[in-house]
C-alpha cells in the first residue's frame, strides 16, 4: 500500500486526475455487474408455454386465499363475481387498486390480467393498445406486469373507483394529455414507480425467457402495491375518514344465460395497426369469451391460460390528437365525457346501446335501446373504448 500511495505522489495533477476517473469506473463497473447478478437471482425467468413459476421475491403476508368449502354469497361491487363471506371481510378493509399494463407485441404474454375484477383497454399512442386493470375482489397475491405510463383519458375512468394507481410516470407535456400534472390535481392516489422504486417495483429483463426491451420489463404484485398505499394512509378509507365506494354506484348483475349467435367477435382498433386487433370466441361452456390479439391466443403470463372474460363492452368515443408540442404528435384524447354508442357482449348475444357518462367523477353506464341498464353477468367485464368509426363486426 506504501509503494502505491509513493508512486502516487510521483504524478503529476492530470495523471492524478485520470487515475482516480479510472479508478471509479473500474469500481462502479464490478458494483453494477453485482447489484445486476443479485437482482437476476430474485427474478423469475419464465419459458414461453410452460406455466410461469411463483414469484421468488418476499410475499407479503396480507394475501388471503379463499375457501373452496365455503358458501359464496358476497357480490364483488366492481364486476358481481360471487365470493365468501371471509373474502368480503377482508376486501373492505382496502380500496380498488388500478395498474397500467401495456399491449406492445414484444411485450406479450403479460403477467396478471386474468386475475382483474374489470379491465380497460384503449389505445395509447400510434395504434397501441393500454390495459388498466382492476382489482378489489381477487384476494391472491397477483404478480402484473409489465406495467407502463399513464394516460389522461384512463384518469377519467379510474375516477369512477377512487382507486389506487400504479404506473411509470406518464405523459406530462403540458396541454389537454398531461396526466401526471392531472394526477396531481384531481388528488389521485397515486402509486407511481417514480416515487416507490425497488423492491415494490422491479425489472425483469427474463420474463419471457429471452432479454426484452428495458420498457417491457417493469413488474409488481398487488400486495405490494396495497402495503405501499397503505402506508400512505388509502385503505378503504381516505385520511378524511371518507370511504372509497361514499359515492360508488355498482352496475347491476344477473344470472347467466348462455345460447346466443354473437360467436365471434372482431374488434378493430386501428386499421393500420392490424397486430392490436382482437378476437372474442364465445365459449359456449363457461358462457365466457376467449380473447385472441394480433390473431393469436392472448395467454397470461402468470397461470398460461387464455385471456377470457364474461361481459365484453365496446365503446366508441371521439378520438382526437392533443396538439401539445410533443414530438410525433402521439399524444391522444378520447371523449370520455358524454355519451356515445356501445355494444355489449354476453351469453353469447350482442346488445346494441349507448354509453353515459356525465362527468369525470360521475360512474359510467350502459343502456340499451330502450333506455333501460344493461345487466352484466357475474365475473370479469373487459372494457375497449374504440374510436368512433371503428369497425366491429360480430
Amino acid at each position: 500500500m506504501k509503494n502505491i500511495l509513493n508512486i502516487f505522489n510521483s504524478l503529476t495533477n492530470l495523471q492524478k486526475i485520470l487515475s482516480l476517473i479510472i479508478l471509479g469506473v473500474i469500481i462502479y463497473g464490478g458494483s453494477a455487474s453485482i447489484s445486476y447478478s443479485l437482482f437476476r437471482a430474485i427474478s423469475r425467468p419464465v419459458v414461453p408455454g410452460k406455466q410461469a413459476a411463483a414469484p421468488t421475491l418476499p410475499s407479503p403476508a396480507s394475501a388471503f386465499i379463499e375457501d373452496p368449502n365455503e358458501p359464496k354469497t358476497e357480490s364483488c361491487p366492481l364486476n358481481g363475481r360471487k365470493h365468501t363471506k371471509k373474502a368480503k371481510d377482508f376486501w373492505d378493509k382496502r380500496r380498488p387498486l388500478a395498474v397500467m399494463v401495456e399491449n406492445h407485441t414484444e411485450a406479450r404474454p403479460q403477467s396478471g390480467l386474468s386475475s382483474a375484477d374489470v379491465v380497460y383497454e384503449a389505445v395509447a399512442e400510434g395504434g397501441i393498445t393500454r390495459f388498466m386493470a382492476l382489482y378489489y375482489c381477487n384476494l391472491s397475491d397477483i404478480q402484473v406486469g409489465p406495467v407502463r405510463s399513464a394516460r389522461t383519458y384512463y384518469l377519467d375512468w379510474l375516477s369512477e373507483y377512487d382507486a389506487l394507481y400504479a404506473h411509470v410516470g406518464g405523459a406530462n407535456t403540458p396541454g389537454p394529455a398531461d396526466a401526471l400534472g392531472q394526477i396531481i390535481k384531481f388528488g389521485t392516489k397515486d402509486l407511481n414507480q417514480f416515487s416507490i422504486g425497488f423492491p415494490v417495483f422491479w425489472r425483469d429483463y427474463q420474463r419471457l425467457g429471452h432479454s426484452v426491451a428495458t420498457e417491457h420489463t417493469m413488474y409488481s404484485t398487488t400486495a405490494k402495491l396495497w402495503e405501499v398505499g397503505a402506508k400512505r394512509g388509502w385503505t378503504a378509507t381516505d385520511s378524511a375518514g371518507v370511504r372509497w365506494d361514499k359515492n360508488f354506484v355498482p352496475w347491476k348483475f344477473k344470472d347467466d344465460k348462455g345460447g346466443g349467435g354473437a360467436t365471434n367477435i372482431k374488434v378493430n382498433f386501428w386499421e393500420s395497426q392490424p397486430g392490436y386487433d382482437v378476437n372474442w370466441i364465445y365459449d359456449a361452456a363457461t358462457n365466457s369469451y376467449k380473447r385472441k390479439n394480433g390473431g393469436s391466443d392472448h395467454m397470461d403470463l402468470d397461470n398460461n391460460m387464455q385471456l377470457s372474460a364474461k361481459n365484453i363492452v365496446v365503446q366508441f368515443e371521439r378520438e382526437s390528437n392533443a396538439n401539445d408540442g410533443y414530438p410525433g404528435n402521439v399524444h391522444l384524447l378520447y371523449g370520455t365525457v358524454g355519451s356515445g354508442k356501445a355494444l355489449v357482449f354476453q351469453d353469447g348475444n350482442a346488445i346494441e346501446g349507448k354509453w353515459i357518462k356525465a362527468n369525470r367523477l360521475a360512474r359510467t353506464k350502459y343502456i340499451d335501446q330502450s333506455g333501460k341498464e344493461i345487466q352484466f353477468n357475474g365475473g370479469q367485464i373487459w372494457i375497449q373504448t374504440v374510436p368512433e368509426g371503428s369497425k366491429v363486426s360480430y
